[in-house]
């Protein structure tokens, strides 16, 4: 039986590229896939860090990855871009749209790209902050196959909504804060924390999921659909999102899922990502001055409990990265003994096998 480990940043990235190096994947592609991957791990977003390896080594053998996808431009205008992804791993074809809009942001000061038919996205945070780092706001969305409840029916009708907006820091006595980064769903929880707890064995609040009947469950065994967040608001924000990414770009997912159509429930993604030349409107200092003054009115507020201060979008993430950048990835036993046999397949060293 696996215990839990403690791993550096670095060894885990480079563990990680390897394994997706061995499956066949180019090298740079490789290393884009563990820095995403590893960005979620650093933040404390373990549902889309390296817990997603298997999940993607079973993409690639079953044909929904592409290893060598081509990637290209189907259309391109002055500030509206669609690029074919080709099923290409979610964080390569991502990575391409967000160094595109920042680019192109930057000559029309509004910029954004849908991304067509790429797979599992992952953290979308990675690619706004990216963004809001390079003095832009940063949005990007996306629409998957059907996971999450619609409001008013017992099973999955639509996408978990996926969203992330990112904004430029703030700026206090000449010292640079962090940008202010929201990364959400509009589920009750994720998928990948309903197959985290599933992995940990972990029981479930109530109010998050129904089971494979369409009824009620705090068993994560038994959990299969996790509900929307405040019901038809949530369920809601899902429809429009793959609306805008999906049937724009002639690509509809949730309709062609509940059709005949052959390969209709292979995992794809739909999604778009913007940029906002913040500083087109306004001057920089005086920006990052109100950015700071925002924060500092909300953390004034009476609190609701003195004991738990008031935190900014993003703001608990950056502590974790810091402490995670200087104490390690800790990986629970579960997690250790799916890495493991991953790393014993492929004839590689873990780095906690040392």
């Amino acid at each position: 039986m696996s215990s839990s480990v403690t791993v550096s940043t670095a060894a885990l990235r480079t563990f990680v590229e390897r394994i997706f190096e061995h499956e066949g994947m180019s090298s740079p592609h490789a290393q884009q896939v563990a820095r995403a991957l590893l960005w979620a791990n650093l933040r404390g977003m373990d549902t889309h860090g390296v817990s997603r390896v298997a999940t993607y080594l079973g993409f690639i053998r079953k044909g929904v990855i592409q290893l060598k996808p081509q990637l290209k431009w189907a259309q391109q205008a002055p500030a509206l871009n669609v690029l074919e992804a080709d099923r290409s791993p979610g964080a390569v074809s991502m990575q391409m749209a967000t160094d595109h809009v920042a680019q192109q942001c930057k000559e029309t000061g509004l910029a954004m790209v849908l991304v067509r038919s790429t797979t599992h996205t992952g953290a979308l945070g990675y690619f706004t902050e990216q963004l809001a780092q390079q003095g832009l706001i940063g949005i990007a969305y996306c629409s998957s196959l059907p996971m999450m409840v619609y409001h008013g029916a017992r099973t999955a009708g639509v996408a978990t909504a996926p969203l992330s907006i990112a904004a430029p820091a703030g700026v206090h006595q000449g010292q640079l804060q962090n940008p202010i980064v929201l990364d959400m769903a509009s589920s009750t929880v994720s998928m990948g924390q309903l197959h985290r707890a599933r992995k940990l064995k972990q029981d479930l609040a109530p109010g998050l999921a129904l089971d494979a009947q369409g009824n009620p469950t705090t068993d994560s065994q038994l959990a299969a659909t996790p509900l929307p967040m405040a019901g038809p608001k949530g369920s809601g924000l899902a429809l429009m999102f793959e609306l805008i990414t999906s049937l724009v770009v002639h690509n509809p997912i949730v309709a062609n899922y509940f059709s005949e159509q052959a390969d209709a429930k292979k995992h794809q993604q739909n999604a778009c990502i913007m940029a906002l030349d913040t500083f087109r409107f306004c001057a920089e200092a005086t920006y990052r001055e109100d950015l700071f003054r925002t924060v500092q009115a909300l953390r004034n507020l009476p609190k609701a409990d003195e004991a738990v201060d008031i935190l900014m979008p993003g703001e608990r993430g950056y502590k974790t990265a810091a402490e995670r950048l200087k104490a390690g990835i800790q990986l629970p036993a579960a997690m250790v003994e799916e890495l493991s046999a991953i790393a014993a397949d492929k004839q590689l060293t873990a780095p906690w096998a040392h």
